[in-house]
This record gives structure tokens, C-alpha cells and sequence, in this order.
């Protein structure tokens, strides 16, 4: 839809099925409780997880501890995958927004699972190309974007991504959300978004309450990310 973002890109799962099953055929299951930490940036990348129920984002941080979060991952994403491919350290922290239960797979499966079907690597090969041209249209995209329309575009994310259409069309983002999340989504400062809120809450575009958000005119915040 018109100015809606575009899905954060994955590798793994654009693997064809039967490689896919093949990879995580022997994978090991995982929990994660609510604010539990999966991994963290600089920690060894032994492994990738796959999802399979819960919500995760994926975070930076800065020396000085201000956070950005780079992505929210639903169930079917996988969590790590640029670790398993080049054994390299975590280049982002992981952790859970509600309980996850996940599925892990080994560096060392993974080497095992490739050497046995080296074809897996064609598909890499074009899945981290197509990635690295989405990054550079995504950081041109918002280098000229407004305030505004970052912080337009990342709602509407978070309502295709956790958003529950009531009966009068409303969005109802049913997770409890603060400023400064929406701020580390958006990359602005928290004195920007607590402005546009204000003036979006004043003309009724959203609603937002004890941290909920509920998308009252989607079509406006359209138009803010396309103006």
C-alpha cells in the first residue's frame, strides 16, 4: 500500500522449502521470557534462530546507551543469519518483546547442512545482494525523509507488524509502547516525537494512552511519509 514500508529483508527464509526443512531439521528448541536477552552485539555467532512464536527486536547502542532499534521480528523471521553465514561476532543485541519460542541451529549444522547441499549458497549469494541494494534504499530514503515521516512511516510498521483492525477501521497496536521506542525506531530525538505525537493526538490522526497506540487515520499518516 501507498507509503506503507517495505518488510524488513531475510535471508534464510527465502530459502526454497525443501532446503529450508533441511536446515532446520535437526534444530534445537528455545525459550525466551519477556525482556530476556537472545544474544547480544559482540557476543560469538554460533548459531541462528528461527521464530516460531512471540516477538523479538533487534537493537544497537551507542557507547553513550542510547538505543536504536533496527527491526521487530514475528514469527517465520530468523535471528542471526549473518553469524551462521561468516562466523563473525553479533553485529546487533536481540531481545524478546513478549515470550518466543524458538528453533536453533548450530554453526556447525549449518556447515554441515551446506556441504551436503552446496546449492544453498547460489541462493545466499543473490538474497545478500538483493539485502545490501534494500539498505542503500533504505538509508537514502531516510536521509531526506522529515521528522514527520519517519515517524509516520514507523507506525504504520507497527501496525501491520502488531496493529488489529477494529470495526471502524482503526488500528489498534495491542503492545505497550513508550516515546522513546517509537524515538529508537524512527532514529529522532525524543523531544521531536513527543511534538508530532502531540499535534497528531490534537487532530485525532492517532489516539495513544498508558503507551498504547491506536491508528485512528492511517490515510494521514500516508501521506505524511510520501510528502
Amino acid at each position: 500500500m501507498t507509503g506503507s514500508p517495505p518488510a524488513r529483508s531475510a535471508i534464510l527464509p527465502r530459502l526454497p522449502e525443501h532446503l529450508s526443512r533441511l536446515l532446520f531439521a535437526s534444530a534445537e528448541p528455545r525459550h525466551l521470557e519477556a525482556g530476556e536477552v537472545l544474544f547480544a552485539a559482540g557476543d560469538t555467532g554460533d548459531g541462528c534462530y528461527r521464530l516460531e512464536r512471540g516477538l523479538l527486536k533487534v537493537v544497537i547502542s551507542s557507547p553513550q546507551g542510547d538505543e536504536r532499534i533496527l527491526a521487530i521480528l514475528r514469527p517465520g523471521s530468523i535471528a542471526g543469519e549473518l553469524a551462521v553465514i561468516d562466523g563473525r561476532p553479533r553485529s546487533a543485541s536481540v531481545v524478546a518483546v513478549r515470550a518466543c519460542g524458538l528453533s536453533f541451529v548450530s554453526h556447525a549444522l549449518f556447515e554441515e547442512c551446506t556441504r551436503q547441499h552446496p546449492e544453498i549458497y547460489r541462493y545466499l549469494v543473490s538474497v545478500l545482494a538483493a539485502r545490501l541494494r534494500e539498505a542503500d534504499g533504505a538509508l537514502a530514503a531516510i536521509s531526506f525523509m522529515t521528522v514527520k515521516a519517519r515517524l509516520a512511516r514507523t507506525l504504520l510498521e507497527l501496525g501491520e507488524l502488531l496493529g488489529e483492525k477494529d470495526g471502524t477501521g482503526q488500528v489498534v497496536i495491542r503492545h505497550r509502547i513508550d516515546q522513546g521506542d517509537l524515538a529508537a525506531m524512527a532514529g529522532v530525538a525524543r523531544e521531536n516525537v513527543s511534538r508530532v505525537i502531540s499535534d497528531w493526538k490534537r487532530r485525532k490522526v492517532i489516539t495513544w494512552s498508558s503507551g498504547y497506540c491506536c491508528l485512528s487515520d492511517t490515510t494521514v499518516l500516508k501521506q505524511s511519509v510520501d510528502s
